[in-house]
Parts: C-alpha cells; sequence; structure tokens
C-alpha cells in the first residue's frame, strides 16, 4: 500500500471512531434529554455509518469503496454537525446541510452498490 492510500486508511479509521464516539453520546444524550429527534438521528446516523467506515477502511480497495468512505464520511459529518447546531443553537450550520449530507451518504452507499456490482461482473468473466 502506498502512503497516500495509508494515509486514506488512517482517516477513514479515524472518522470511523470518531463518529461511532459521537454516536454512542447522541444516544445517552438522547436518553436523557426527553424526545429529542435530533439526538435520535444523529445516534441512528452515526451508529450505523461508524461501522461501515471502519469496514471501508479495514479492506475496501480500489477507487469506488475509497470513494464510497469519503462521501459516508464527509456525509455523515455534514448531517450530524448540521442536526447537532440544530438542537443546542436552533439553526443549522447553512441553509440545505442536511440534505447535503443526507445526499453524500446516498452517494457512498451507491458507491458500494457500484462496487459489489463490478466484482460480480469481474467473477463471472
Amino acid at each position: 500500500m502506498d502512503a497516500k492510500n495509508e494515509t486514506g486508511v488512517r482517516v477513514l479509521l479515524i472518522a470511523a471512531g470518531l463518529i461511532g464516539i459521537s454516536g454512542v453520546m447522541a444516544a445517552a444524550a438522547a436518553s436523557h434529554a426527553g424526545e429529542s429527534r435530533n439526538l435520535a438521528a444523529i445516534a441512528a446516523i452515526c451508529l450505523s455509518h461508524g461501522p461501515a467506515l471502519l469496514a471501508l477502511g479495514l479492506l475496501g480497495q480500489g477507487r469506488v469503496l475509497q470513494s464510497a468512505g469519503w462521501l459516508l464520511a464527509g456525509g455523515t459529518l455534514v448531517f450530524a454537525v448540521d442536526l447537532g447546531v440544530r438542537e443546542w443553537i436552533g439553526h443549522g450550520v447553512f441553509p440545505g446541510a442536511a440534505p447535503l449530507g443526507g445526499v453524500a451518504m446516498i452517494l457512498g452507499w451507491i458507491c458500494i452498490s457500484l462496487a459489489g456490482a463490478q466484482r460480480i461482473r469481474l467473477a463471472s468473466k
């Protein structure tokens, strides 16, 4: 693995850990804060995308899966930060931040599907 790929793997693993931590913290805060849709959403998004980022960081090889990791990490970050700022400050980071983060996460999952389809196609040859 070259230095550029090694750096990318490290960043994805750091993102996985930080997003996982954020998910646990948001879940704890949501359980003590009453009915907070924002905190529950942050917990759900982070606790589902953190493990995906861990897997992509450890096993994701190739440009498509690396792109998936970057899209998932960036989208999760933008989405979670926007909802957190809404929860504690009362307004979003910037207009359309949560939908932008959501679209990035969707594109990341599409990349994972494309990588799977590509692998199936290569295996059948």
